[in-house]
């Protein structure tokens, strides 16, 4: 299956996926178990660029609540020039104090020397249970495994990273610029606890066109508003997302600011990091279907509040579930965000067929909708009064496997 399977995701004409992967010129990438997973299971990623120009980008959580491996690589890491990601799964080191920061800045420490670089070049990131201590001791002599088996090959380091992640999440393009070809490698693990403004969700993004940070740091923000801030699976907000781009500039092709090659490059990873996102919602906890809501109108503050409320509602998300195109949920979605004392007129469509207007059912083919509803992509559309404002959520269903999966996390 091409891993551009989304019709909601454009895919530039010059972007081609690789056959087999393989990560980008100037880095190496391992995965190791190291003993926090309690199946055994591969649990310590390592990812290092050799090439001592690598500019870079990040992005983190919006949560109150920072894992102590965030607040390390926020406070002592020079956000625009990572060589090396260190990741661990099995878990968060979130809620876990003082003692927690010190293992995160252990484990940037262990890294920075399997890495040969300084530690403020080091970015750590983690994933998993929250308010349990991390086991230092472990993540180091994980780290020095990894060191030895760092490769071009990003397989062990994408299972290393996986929690409840029912498959991987990892793809490797080539994208032709005018001064030539570059690749563009990315690696992503998420499943639950997945809301905009970020989700339990990590994603590491190489590439070995040469960009200036400045460069990498707009590209990257823009792109991450129309991709993982725009997703949702159960709308709860993480302690630990990241969002990393690193570039090597190994490849001899360098990405002029204001140039073509800018929006060629901008596009390429808009469409990868929208896909990434749509397959972290495609593998929410026991989803089937991946709903899309876009929702227009006047209202600066009211427009994204009626996406969000729709995106999370437990009703939207099982009529989804259940191929329901039960658009009164939809209804009484945009009431809750939008308590207004006079009628409020809007219009809904599901997948295209308009099923209410003005406020009040709209005459239309039932048996196409509830065909057209048993898809693994859902569209609803949602018109306010005014213009000028958009949302887009990317949304998953909700069904008996999510109850499942949650209710026996740590046990």
């Amino acid at each position: 299956m091409s891993f551009f399977s989304s019709r909601w995701v454009d895919v530039p004409e010059s972007l081609t996926e690789v056959p087999g992967g393989g990560l980008p010129q100037g880095f190496r990438a391992a995965g190791v178990a190291c003993g926090l997973k309690a199946d055994g299971g591969a649990d310590l990623g390592l990812i290092v660029s050799d090439a001592p120009q690598t500019t870079s980008a990040a992005r983190f959580t919006r949560s109150g609540v920072l894992a102590a491996p965030v607040l390390v690589t926020k406070e002592r890491t020079r956000l625009d020039a990572i060589r090396v990601v260190a990741a661990n799964s099995g878990n968060a080191n979130a809620a876990t104090g003082n003692r927690g920061l010190d293992e995160a800045a252990r484990m940037q420490g262990a890294a920075a020397m399997a890495g040969r670089v300084e530690s403020d070049q080091v970015a750590v990131c983690s994933t998993g249970v929250i308010g349990v201590q991390l086991d230092g001791r472990k993540v180091v002599r994980g780290v020095l495994a990894a060191s030895s088996e760092l490769g071009s090959d990003d397989a062990a380091f994408s299972a290393a990273i996986m929690t409840t992640d029912a498959f991987e999440k990892r793809v490797a393009l080539e994208l032709e610029l005018s001064g030539g070809l570059v690749r563009i490698s990315a690696q992503a693990k998420g499943a639950g606890m997945i809301q905009p403004a970020f989700a339990t969700m990590l994603c590491f993004v190489q590439t070995d066109a040469a960009l200036e940070a400045a460069t990498a740091d707009l590209l990257l923000g823009v792109c991450v508003k129309r991709s993982f801030d725009r997703i949702s699976v159960d709308g709860q907000l993480s302690t630990n997302d990241t969002v990393i781009l690193q570039a090597s500039g190994a490849s001899g092709v360098a990405v002029a600011p204001q140039s073509a090659d800018e929006i060629a490059f901008g596009q390429a990873l808009d469409a990868l990091l929208r896909q990434l996102a749509l397959l972290i919602v495609k593998d929410g906890e026991g989803a089937a279907r991946v709903g899309r809501v876009v929702v227009t109108g006047g209202d600066a503050r009211g427009v994204p509040a009626v996406a969000r409320a729709i995106a999370n509602s437990p009703l939207v998300k099982t009529a989804l579930n259940g191929a329901d195109p039960n658009w009164g949920r939809i209804a009484q979605s945009i009431g809750m965000a939008l308590p207004y004392s006079s009628p409020l007129l809007f219009d809904i469509a599901i997948e295209g067929v308009p099923v209410a207007v003005g406020g009040q059912a709209a005459e239309h083919d039932t048996a196409a909708l509830a065909e057209a509803v048993t898809r693994d992509e859902v569209e609803y559309a949602v018109e306010l009064p005014g213009e000028g404002v958009e949302e887009e959520v990317f949304f998953s269903d909700l069904g008996h496997s999510y109850v499942t999966i949650n209710a026996e996390y740590t046990t």
